[in-house]
């Protein structure tokens, strides 16, 4: 098995088991909390419904049920793709996550896709902003942007882009210009801890060696920008953006609550206020499986931002043949003799019998004829005969 197969399989089986554990936790925290949401909805006696028929009510949504045959009944049905009913407006709970998904799913990527560019544009200006003060200044943006109440800037850019400048119409938008207003108001805090990310990236890539290399070759500022340092400062910049993505459903909750969209949202804002049981376990499933999804694609984008990592395997699978190949010949018939005499061919030492060199390994005493290896072995062989005679006259 190839190491990108066995990678893939590995991270689509984590995958697996975090969604496992989130519908676990989910339900049983649903379970435990106070309160009933069927008795909440059907007991009401403006309703005019008796004690019988709001006992089979709660007996259809398996209220009475112990726990764990509540949980095994929910896990089942959500592997078959059953949802249950919602207790609120008794719809299936499928078709309401499917009417509300098309609009939450378009507001969260131009919301993602904004974020990214106002990240991008932010950290540009603060790492070549030419006034220093204007460039600390930006720097410290993304420390505002994300102390700012999503519902509290929400209700400012309705009041300054719509009421006051009159750029943005918002009692009768159009399909586009009704996600003007929602997206900026989900990017602004989104691209705050990117920004943060991608400034101390660019500022560490562009003290590295090879950046001044190639700016010495004649290389402008803009050039290296864009084919150097964002190139280099994008890996830790995708690992902030896939968790990201778990802050556009909570941005969306408010976001759409505020702007009064129909999305999942502020689907979930009445299944909370409801006490809505099925809607929600539904809607944290949903949120886990795409939070699971832009992970793991964030995961296999890396080697093809980071060469190293695309290298890893090859090197490694030349590593281990390399070993298994040096475990499997121990007698060193790649470019070494053993158990050498003086003057044999492949020993490394001249006069040092059972001894055996390498030719991958580099030593200077080698090189025979010329060089600082003859003058080495003369000087050697000078001293020795030196000795020698000293030794005999004494």
């Amino acid at each position: 098995m190839s190491p990108t197969l066995r990678y893939i399989l590995s991270r689509l089986g984590q995958a697996v088991l975090v969604l496992f554990l989130a519908f676990t936790l989910a339900a049983l925290l649903l379970m435990i909390l106070p309160g009933d949401g069927v008795l909440a909805r059907f007991a009401n006696p403006a309703l005019g419904l008796s004690a019988d028929q709001v006992a089979d009510i709660r007996d259809s949504y398996g209220a009475d049920a112990p726990w764990y045959i509540q949980y095994w009944q929910s896990l089942v049905g959500f592997l078959q793709g059953d949802f249950g009913f919602s207790v609120n407006s008794g719809a299936a709970v499928s078709t309401l996550i499917t009417a509300a998904l098309p609009s939450t799913a378009v507001l969260a990527l131009c919301g993602f896709v904004a974020a990214i560019l106002l990240a991008l544009i932010v950290t540009v200006l603060a790492s070549y902003g030419k006034p220093p003060w204007l460039a600390n200044v930006i720097d410290s943006a993304p420390a505002l942007f994300v102390s700012v109440p999503v519902f509290w800037l929400g209700i400012v850019i309705i009041q300054v882009l719509s009421f006051q400048l009159g750029w943005v119409n918002v009692v009768d938008p159009g399909p586009v210009e009704a996600l003007i207003l929602p997206t900026l108001t989900l990017a602004i805090p989104l691209s705050a801890p990117l920004a943060q990310v991608l400034i101390r990236a660019v500022a560490d890539v562009r003290t590295q060696s090879f950046v001044h290399v190639s700016r010495a070759k004649g290389a402008s500022e803009g050039w290296l920008l864009v084919n150097t340092v964002i190139r280099n400062a994008t890996l830790p910049a995708l690992t902030i953006a896939g968790l990201l993505f778990g802050e556009l459903v909570a941005g969306a909750v408010v976001t759409e609550t505020v702007f009064g969209r129909n999305g999942l949202g502020s689907l979930t804002a009445q299944a909370v206020a409801n006490r809505d049981n099925p809607v929600l376990l539904a809607i944290v499933v949903i949120a886990t499986i795409g939070f699971v999804l832009v992970n793991l694609i964030v995961d296999l984008l890396y080697p093809l931002v980071d060469p190293r990592l695309r290298h890893r395997g090859r090197v490694g699978r030349a590593a281990r043949k390399h070993l298994a190949t040096s475990t499997a010949d121990p007698a060193g018939t790649s470019g070494a003799v053993g158990a050498g005499t003086a003057g044999a061919p492949g020993n490394g030492t001249s006069g040092t019998p059972g001894t055996s060199s390498s030719s991958s390994e580099y030593n200077p005493d080698q090189n025979s004829g010329s060089g600082a290896g003859s003058h080495s072995l003369d000087r050697t062989a000078r001293g020795s005969g030196t000795q020698s005679a000293e030794e005999s006259s004494s």
